[in-house]
């Protein structure tokens, strides 16, 4: 099975990358929100918010592409996170078909912006500066300095109010390479990595990748985006969303922490399956299963990846087992979860743990015939009928699946009300066990016989 994590030009949708680039605090996140539509990337004044690449799908004038937000470039990043950063800058550009430089109109040109055109110059790659934070484009010649840059005629644009920001666009496309692709869908099924801060996601997603595209630091919440990327694996083209760890809320700190933390549960929203990890060397916690219960009642399909495996003693397939069954007994809808132990740093286990996510969505998009629900719930009921209620008899008349991903049926009762809470994950226990419906939430809507018939 060929895994491949060359950014989403490689083998998905052969749509053209364009990567924004540019010193801390000059409004990249602001101009790729702009561009994309809608608030991904995470803004505030804090100077270095956005430390890894991300990628979102953007369109302009019919053309569709791949637009990359990157973190600040400074001149002497030495060591630690801002090396890092640098580096994933680099990545960027190397995988660009257009960089777009972002300076600040409201200052003059600095050594960073002119370190960093001249590293754009030697890459060989189309490049449209654009000066951002000009709040009246057509009136102000402070764009007119940076021409010193030598990178051609720069573009006055204000991302914030998005003033200049179609003449900016219709630049960009003209720049962009012909491709064949259009607005089609660029991956088949959305995965997003969850978890509470330090638990090894990152680790973890660049693993699976095969390189370092998510910055990995001793530093707990690191990650503060939800970093999307992508991948093919066995054919099938996998977002994976690498998410900010998910704290407690008594213990969010600060406006930035705060939506970091909106981030991951958007990023949960929009998922088809999560992958929850959990540090086995430091102990599986209720802040744990209370984050997979959100992803869970969100309608997400669930695995529970124990990473970590490696740093125990005694890994044999006994303790393996026991592992498995104390922490199921510990949390009830982890019975209904794959789990599977892995270690980012040794490589075990980290393939499987995506492909049983990729099991959970066929599970997911189940169609049941109508005919077959009806057989199994008169299965079920001939062992146990439903409990009677003080006012009459429960009878389940009919049942349907009206919708999936996740699995939606419809039951039709002659007392719906009445129906005993038990008795209906009764029901879902049966059609779980029936139809393989592991590591996917069911959902169940109750009807009387007269709203049928109208």
């Amino acid at each position: 099975m060929e895994l491949s994590s060359a950014p989403p030009k490689a083998g998905l949708a052969e749509l053209p990358t364009v990567a924004i680039v540019g010193r801390p605090n000059v409004g990249k996140s602001t101009l790729f929100n702009r561009i994309v539509g809608r608030r991904v990337a995470i803004v505030a004044e804090e100077p270095g918010v956005t430390r890894d690449r991300q990628f979102a799908m953007a369109e302009w004038g019919g053309r569709s592409f791949l637009l990359a937000d990157t973190g600040g470039v400074t001149d002497a990043p030495g060591r630690g996170i801002d090396a890092e950063v640098r580096h994933q800058v680099l990545a960027a550009i190397d995988h660009a078909d257009v960089i777009l430089l972002v300076v600040d109109g409201r200052e003059s040109v600095t050594p960073v912006d002119q370190h960093i055109a001249d590293l754009l110059r030697s890459s060989g790659t189309p490049v449209l500066l654009a000066v951002n934070k000009v709040d009246e484009p057509l009136e102000s010649l402070a764009h007119v300095d940076f021409y010193e840059l030598g990178l051609g005629e720069p573009a006055p644009v204000a991302a914030l109010s998005g003033k200049q920001s179609g003449d900016l666009l219709d630049r960009l496309i003209r720049l962009l390479p012909e491709s064949e692709a259009g607005a089609e869908q660029a991956y088949d099924v959305s995965v997003a990595v969850i978890g509470k801060p330090n638990v090894g996601k990152s680790s973890y997603v660049n693993r699976l990748l095969g390189e370092d595209r998510v910055i990995v630091a001793e530093e707990a919440g690191t990650t503060r985006d939800a970093i999307d990327t992508y991948l093919d694996l066995g054919g099938v083209r996998i977002r994976l969303v690498d998410t900010a760890g998910l704290r407690r809320r008594s213990r969010v700190e600060g406006e930035l922490e705060f939506y970091s933390r909106l981030r991951a549960a958007r990023a949960i929203e929009r998922s088809d399956v999560c992958l929850l990890m959990a540090d086995t060397a430091a102990g599986v916690t209720n802040q744990d299963f209370r984050i997979g219960e959100q992803a869970w009642e969100a309608g997400c399909g669930l695995v529970l990846v124990a990473n970590k495996w490696d740093l125990g003693e005694d890994r044999g397939p006994a303790v393996h087992a026991q592992f498995e069954r104390d922490l199921r007994e510990r949390a009830p809808f982890l019975r209904k979860l794959p789990i599977v132990t892995t270690s980012a740093l040794t490589g075990l286990r980290v393939r499987k743990a995506a492909e049983l996510a990729l099991e959970v969505q066929k599970r997911r998009q189940q169609r049941i015939p109508t005919a077959e629900v009806n057989r199994v719930l008169g299965e079920l009921a001939g062992r146990l009928q439903p409990p009677q209620s003080s006012r009459g008899e429960v009878k389940i008349l009919y049942g349907t699946q009206v919708s999936s991903a996740p699995p939606f049926f419809l039951l039709w009762l002659n007392r719906p009300k009445d129906l005993a809470t038990h008795y209906l994950r009764y029901i879902e226990n049966g059609f779980r066990d029936t139809w393989d419906f592991l590591g996917t939430p069911i959902r169940f809507r109750l009807k009387r016989r007269e709203e049928a018939r109208r």
